[in-house]
C-alpha cells in the first residue's frame, strides 16, 4: 500500500521539476528569492492590514492573484528569452525588476506595523513612490506639462 504513496510523491516530484523547467527554465536563486520576498510581501501585508483594521477577503484574494501574475510574467518572458538564445537577459531583468517592488512592498507594509523604519528606507520608498506616480501619469497629461514649461 505504502508503495504507491512513494510513486505517487515521485511522480509528483518530477512533474512539478518538468513544468518548472518548462516554464521558468530552471529554479534560479534570483527565483527562489523573489520566491521568498513574494511570500514575505503577502504576509507582512496580511500582518499590516490585521493590524489596522483594514483585513478584506477580496483585497487579499487580488493581492495573491497579482503574486501568482508575477510568476505567470516571469514564465512569459522566459520564453521570449528562449526564442532569442537562451540567454535569461529579460528573464532576470523581470526577475529584478519584481524583487525591487517586493523589497518595498514588504518595507512599506512593516512600517503599516508600527516597526521603526530607518531614515534611509524611508527616503528609498518615498522615491520609488515619487517615480512610480510619475509613470502613471496620463500620457496627454505629461504633453500638457511640456507646453506648459516652454
Amino acid at each position: 500500500m505504502y508503495e504507491h504513496i512513494g510513486q505517487l510523491v515521485k511522480m509528483l516530484v518530477a512533474g512539478t521539476g518538468a513544468v518548472t523547467g518548462y516554464f521558468w527554465g530552471g529554479w534560479s536563486l534570483p527565483l527562489h528569492l523573489l520566491l521568498w520576498f513574494v511570500m514575505i510581501d503577502w504576509l507582512t501585508g496580511w500582518g499590516a492590514a490585521w493590524m489596522n483594521g483594514e483585513l478584506r477577503s477580496r483585497i487579499g484574494y487580488e493581492g495573491i492573484a497579482r503574486k501568482i501574475t508575477i510568476f505567470v510574467i516571469i514564465a512569459l518572458v522566459h520564453l521570449v528569452d528562449r526564442v532569442l538564445g537562451e540567454m535569461n537577459y529579460f528573464q532576470n531583468t523581470v526577475i529584478f525588476f519584481y524583487l525591487a517592488n517586493e523589497l518595498l512592498s514588504i518595507i512599506e507594509n512593516v512600517g503599516r506595523m508600527g516597526v521603526p523604519i530607518p531614515q534611509s528606507l524611508r527616503n528609498v520608498v518615498q522615491v520609488f513612490r515619487i517615480k512610480s506616480e510619475e509613470g502613471e501619469e496620463n500620457p496627454a497629461r505629461k504633453e500638457e506639462k511640456k507646453d506648459e514649461a516652454s
